[in-house]
């Protein structure tokens, strides 16, 4: 609560708003990249138990990375319109 009181104090023009999009739109992307990593980890680590399966391990992990992005870039706009 003092922290808020500071920052108000310190800079009038200053909206929680926009600290709040931008911290947001940055944890959006941050999110999506340590998904997407933890997905190809897996694929990899399936591939490598089953190396017969890997067209339909790779289909799937594709498919689920392209979700991933399309929600992280869903709430990166969304955070942008909250401006």
């Amino acid at each position: 609560m003092v922290l808020l009181t500071f920052l108000q104090a310190a800079a009038p023009d200053f909206h929680l708003g926009t600290l709040g999009a931008a911290l947001g739109a940055g944890l959006a992307a941050v999110g999506a990249g340590i998904g997407i990593g933890k997905i190809g980890a897996s694929a990899m680590e399936a591939i490598g138990r089953q190396p017969e399966a890997a067209n339909d391990i790779r289909m799937s992990m594709i498919i689920i990375a392209a979700l991933v992005e399309g929600a992280a870039l869903f709430a990166i706009v969304v955070c942008f319109l909250a401006l």
